[in-house]
């Protein structure tokens, strides 16, 4: 099966600091790859090259086995390429419907068609579990789970065919990480969209991850399926393995 995404000995430089080096690894549709690092591993500069903020300096990435250099944003988002990033960019002040298409609203005549775009919210957040009453309530009155959810749904109505999410389980409580692990678990069942799913939480990553890529200091530590991986290994992978356990021995000393 073709990669959705296939990064090849990608790098990238700011000046003479080396954010990434020969990255490498795949990204298949209907499967979700845990990106894990710890802070300052690359896991940002490497999504902002995947969403068109930046571009590679070596290598390439490939989308469905064709080379593709994102001059923008706009560009990665028009070739399919979803990003959920953990501020979500939504008007807490605003409706449920306005957040979903906000930007991209219908028009009816000279007027917004809100009843078609209010259908189309119910519809599609409905396919990821999220029931909504209300469509015209401000989305600040919904959970921090079910507006994850909005921004999921809004991505792949929108075209996403791979769903970056960055770090959509941090700063909720319990409850409402559960809603995005079902939500992210329904998008994976769709079968058609392959997932990036950014985490520091490795349980998390344990539940839902069928790949996983492990960043430490700009380069690909490990990287492979689940029967691949060392699960019991998962947290000090994400620490930086050698690393971790060299100053583990240091502070026995």
């Amino acid at each position: 099966m073709e990669p959705s995404i296939k990064f090849n000995k990608v790098s990238k430089f700011f000046g003479n600091i080396i954010a990434l080096k020969h990255i490498s690894f795949t990204v298949y549709k209907g499967e979700i790859t845990a990106l894990l690092g710890d802070n300052g591993s690359g896991k940002s500069t490497l999504i902002k090259l995947l969403s068109g903020v930046y571009s590679p300096d070596e290598g390439e990435i490939l989308l469905d086995g064709k080379p593709v250099k994102f001059k923008s944003p706009r560009d990665a988002v028009s070739s399919g390429i979803g990003t959920v990033y953990q501020d979500l960019a939504l008007q807490p002040l605003m409706s449920v419907t306005r957040n979903f298409f906000l930007g991209r609203e219908i028009s009816k005549g000279l007027s917004l068609d809100f009843q078609t775009m209010d259908n189309i919210t119910k519809t599609e957040m409905a396919k990821l579990g999220i029931d909504v009453a209300d469509p015209s309530q401000p989305i600040g009155t919904m959970s921090g789970g079910q507006r994850q959810t909005l921004a999921i749904s809004r991505a792949i109505y929108f075209g996403a065919k791979v769903l970056i999410l960055d770090e959509p389980t941090s700063a909720l409580g319990q409850k409402q990480q559960l809603e995005v692990l079902k939500t992210i678990s329904k998008v994976k069942k769709l079968g058609n969209i392959a997932i990036i799913f950014i985490t520091h939480n490795d349980m998390h990553a344990k539940l839902l991850g069928d790949r996983f890529a492990f960043l430490n200091r700009g380069k690909v530590l490990a990287s492979g399926s689940k029967k691949e991986i060392d699960m019991s290994n998962l947290r000090t992978l994400m620490a930086g393995g050698d690393e971790l356990a060299k100053l583990e021995n240091e502070l026995k000393a």
